[in-house]
């Protein structure tokens, strides 16, 4: 099964996408899941040549891939002389040293891929650290395979050749840099502790979302600022604060890294720090490109971490970004199948969430076209005004 069509008359490192339908997945899923691993692949400069797929109920122990598929695989990356081929999931060290003797190109999985993304993003000493840290520890286990041109690597008496010790001295340096990039995080964190409690006690709202959902617009809007925006993925990295006033009350608005299925382990915890402020907010808000066929999935991975990270109950504004972009095809008279969520007009998609999330805020607008901004600043001012209430009841005669 192959989907997806050859990219023509675009420079960049030629790339080629695999992936695996399991048994837990539809093909819809996966191929949602293998076309967002395209964007993470433009996102790193690279042009897709081509798409594979295949069903197996879980991947190949040795090649990921079933034979035949990976032949095929082969075949096509030889005849169109591909620089990589990229798998939507992580490989381990075994799978990677067999799939590159197979298919004899750079093979990338998809935590080394959104390493690298966030690698050419990071800006700060904070951010490069984080990602630093999360590269050694992706590296660790995997140093074996960086060794297979030397001969002699098995372990036992007599048989220590040169590959073993010289894995085993660059495992012990890479425990070294893991340990004092560890140090050197927790010294920026206490710096950047203090700097948020220099912010004095203004009301902290933190824009929070799936990555490429236009938080940083969102935030150039509403800050009258010029956060880096663009339409590519992760292209905030370092946490962003502006002071806002929404007519006569001042508020502290951060823009977070965005959140991504499958983000790899390693960046999670490295990036935790970053998140602190989403930890330390009092209100959040959660952006979703309401025309993304899968803003809903968007909506729970984004739900799932912010639970990984904050176990507080925050009051959340939910606001459906992107609405002069969405569209719908009506369902045919005399249908009786089951809706799907592309039969929905966007008037009734606004019933449904306004009638499911009870208490919760939502508003939809286009951040681009500044539709409906009113509407965001007035709910926006009404929450942080409800706790500035709460926080100083004797400053109420000022609002």
């Amino acid at each position: 099964m192959e989907v997806g069509k050859i990219a023509e008359g675009i420079t960049g490192e030629k790339a080629v996408l695999v992936g695996v339908i399991s048994q837990d997945q539809t093909q819809e899923t996966a191929e949602d899941y293998i076309n967002e691993l395209a964007f993470l692949a433009e996102t790193a400069g690279a042009v897709t040549h081509k798409k594979f797929l295949q069903k197996l109920p879980v991947p190949h122990p040795k090649t990921f891939l079933g034979s035949g598929k990976i032949e095929e695989v082969r075949a096509f990356v030889e005849e169109q002389e591909i620089d990589m081929v990229i798998f939507d999931d992580d490989l381990t060290p075994a799978q990677l040293r067999n799939v590159e003797r197979i298919l004899k190109v750079k093979i990338l999985d998809r935590s080394n891929l959104i390493l690298d993304i966030f690698a050419s993003r990071a800006r700060t000493a904070h951010a490069k650290t984080q990602v630093e840290l999360a590269q050694y520890e992706y590296l660790l286990p995997r140093l074996t395979r960086m060794w297979t041109h030397l001969e002699r690597q098995k372990g036992g008496i007599g048989m220590r050749g040169p590959g073993e010790t010289q894995i085993e001295t660059d495992r012990r340096i890479i425990k070294q840099k893991i340990s004092l990039l560890k140090k050197k995080l927790k010294d920026i964190d206490k710096q950047k502790a203090v700097q948020r409690g220099n912010r004095g006690q203004l009301v902290r709202v933190a824009l929070v979302g799936y990555t490429n959902v236009g938080k940083s617009t969102i935030m150039n809007v509403l800050s009258k600022s010029e956060v880096f925006a663009e339409n590519k993925l992760f292209a905030t990295l370092d946490t962003t604060v502006r002071k806002v006033v929404i007519e006569n009350l001042p508020f502290l608005l951060s823009d977070t890294v965005g959140f991504i299925r499958k983000l790899p382990h390693q960046l999670v915890e490295s990036f935790k720090s970053t998140l602190d402020e989403v930890r330390e907010s009092d209100v959040l808000i959660h952006v979703l490109d309401i025309a993304h066929p899968n803003f809903e999935d968007h909506f729970h991975v984004v739900n799932e971490t912010l639970a990984e990270i904050d176990k507080s109950d925050k009051p959340t504004i939910l606001v459906f970004n992107k609405i002069d972009a969405y569209t719908y095809t009506p369902q045919e008279e005399g249908d009786i199948s089951e809706k799907q969520r592309e039969n929905y007009s966007l008037e009734e998609l606004k019933k449904q969430w306004m009638a499911k999330m009870n208490d919760q805020k939502c508003v939809f607008i286009s951040a681009e076209k500044k539709e409906n901004f009113d509407e965001l600043k007035q709910v926006v001012y009404d929450e942080v005004k409800r706790i500035f209430q709460e926080r100083y009841p004797y400053n109420n005669f000022l609002y």
